[in-house]
């Protein structure tokens, strides 16, 4: 069932637990070595799998990434699969058709692996939200069953942009080239910006899988930072709670 949702300056905001799960043993490395510098001790890392839905005051409806996908898609390889986006909708009274725009934070298939379905956009509706830099680096699977068939459907931006009332993206690369966040008030959803707490007490701590994990770094003290300021509350992708007040 999705958490409480939230409802920050207008907007309700629903989280959905798309799936629980370690790494599958592909990529999956000891916490030490993919925080290198968090002295994290040497147990398993769960990752919860988190995508949110947005309900502004007129009705209309945002979805936040599209979690893992089914037994074939992209994340198969490694996260566990299938996802429960669906269920997790329907159990938030919400049909994928009823969808009018979705963001992706990134093309990571944890993140876009839900955006397809038997070859064809799952939210037959929506718009897609993409950054261009990310667009622009898309390769090898994440391109053929996701970013293809969704190019009738995809809106690209660049940098900070509005995408529906009361919500914007915001670019904060490092992650991936055009890895994005999104705000909703002081609401912040922050796609894999922070992946494990150790980050919230030292921006500093490295990621394995980052793309840039300089750039990663600098982004994500400047925007923990900005966040912080503020007394944002963080939507996370991949912490137990989906929720965590700054």
């Amino acid at each position: 069932m999705p958490h409480q949702p939230k409802v920050i300056a207008g907007v309700e905001v629903t989280p959905l637990c798309d799936a629980v799960g370690p790494m599958g043993e592909t990529i999956r490395r000891p916490l030490a070595e993919m925080f290198p510098g968090g002295n994290l001790a040497e147990a398993p890392w769960t990752l919860h799998f988190h995508c949110y839905l947005l309900r502004d005051p007129a009705g209309r409806l945002t979805l936040v990434d599209t979690g893992i996908g089914g037994v074939d898609s992209p994340a198969s390889s490694w996260a566990p699969v299938p996802g429960s986006l669906a269920g997790e909708l329907a159990a938030a009274g919400v049909t994928p058709a009823e969808i009018g725009t979705v963001i992706l934070t990134h093309l990571h298939s944890d993140h876009a692996g839900g955006a397809v379905a038997d070859g064809r956009p799952l939210f037959e509706n929506a718009r897609y939200v993409l950054q261009q830099a990310e667009f622009d680096a898309a390769r090898g699977p994440m391109l053929d069953q996701v970013v293809t068939p969704l190019k009738g459907q995809l809106q690209v931006v660049e940098g900070d942009a509005e995408i529906a009332p009361g919500v914007r993206v915001h670019l904060a690369p490092g992650h991936t080239p055009g890895h994005q966040i999104a705000r909703v008030g002081d609401l912040a959803m922050t796609g894999d910006l922070v992946l494990h707490p150790v980050q919230l007490d030292d921006p500093a701590v490295r990621y394995v899988y980052d793309d840039d994990q300089d750039l990663a770094a600098a982004t994500r003290a400047e925007v923990l930072a900005e966040l912080r300021a503020e007394h944002a509350i963080l939507a996370t992708a991949h912490f137990s709670e989906p929720f965590l007040r700054l």
